[in-house]
């Protein structure tokens, strides 16, 4: 009995060793999937954000927080331009004896309708060498409290890398952003994608493909530049809304429902033109 009770004892005993051993290895393999399964999900984690950050560097709109950051930048003047911050943008014949001054802000639905409706008369008078044209490009209703974005500044400074580019591509890529087309709804900020411009830049051929043009729209090159062109822009006093058309400094009006604003037809326009060189 006692050599089979010892036995019994020892072989029971083994059993229960053998059960803890099973219970435990069982402990250890599902905290290792645990552990896996929680590294698994962090990896996944990281994965969402660099995709999120990637999407916003791409997709989405370019934040407050950058522009404030482009703020304190290195001023780069695009080529083509003039004065002491670049904010000088005249395209034309250097010669050319008088100048039209366009006022314009990129998301400005107004100015849009402008270039599609008197757009081509200007280019023409510009070949012929009637008056060369100084851009004053603002970007105020970023500001507007009802509509407020980036898009105005975006699209500006990406207009500032089609200007680096040369003039003939800026008066391209002006036009393109502002056709039927292409231009955004007042109150959509599309123009504060990146991807967005540089859809629209495929029209152009100067910049369709151009690695320099794509790395300096999405780098921000010119935004600070695009910032001192705001600048520029507000000091203008006697400018209330876009588009203003100056020539020679005078403003040429035509009576709307609304008050008075640029003229909204070539013959309209091609008129005032008229009247305005005739009288300097």
């Amino acid at each position: 009995m006692s050599k089979r009770n010892s036995w019994e004892n020892k072989q029971t005993a083994r059993e229960r060793l053998r059960a803890e051993r099973e219970r435990q290895a069982k402990k250890d393999k599902t905290r290792r999937q645990l552990v896996v399964g929680g590294a698994v999900v962090g990896i996944l984690a990281i994965a969402a954000g660099i995709g999120v950050a990637v999407t916003k560097m791409g997709g989405d709109s370019k934040s407050d927080s950058a522009w404030s950051a482009a703020s304190e930048k290195t001023l780069v003047k695009p080529a083509n331009t003039a004065g002491d911050k670049g904010t000088d943008i005249v395209i034309g014949k250097a010669d050319a004896k008088h100048t039209l001054e366009i006022y314009q802000d990129m998301r400005c639905p107004i100015c849009s309708s402008f270039e599609q409706n008197v757009g081509d008369t200007i280019d023409k008078d510009l070949k012929d060498g009637k008056y060369k044209v100084t851009y004053r490009i603002g970007t105020f209703l970023d500001r507007n409290p009802q509509i407020k974005g980036n898009g105005s500044k975006n699209a500006l400074s990406a207009l500032g890398a089609a200007l680096n580019v040369s003039p003939e591509a800026f008066s391209a890529y002006n036009k393109a952003l502002y056709s039927k087309a292409n231009h955004p709804e007042e109150t959509k900020d599309d123009f504060a994608k990146d991807d967005v411009l540089l859809k629209v830049a495929k029209e152009v051929p100067a910049l369709k493909g151009n690695a320099a043009f794509e790395k300096d729209v999405k780098d921000g090159t010119f935004d600070k530049w695009a910032l001192e062109m705001s600048d520029a822009f507000d000091k203008a006093k006697d400018v209330t809304g876009t588009p203003t058309i100056k020539l020679d400094g005078k403003k040429l009006t035509v009576k709307t429902p609304y008050g008075e604003g640029a003229p909204s037809t070539p013959d309209k326009f091609s008129a005032l033109v008229a009247e305005q060189l005739k009288s300097s």
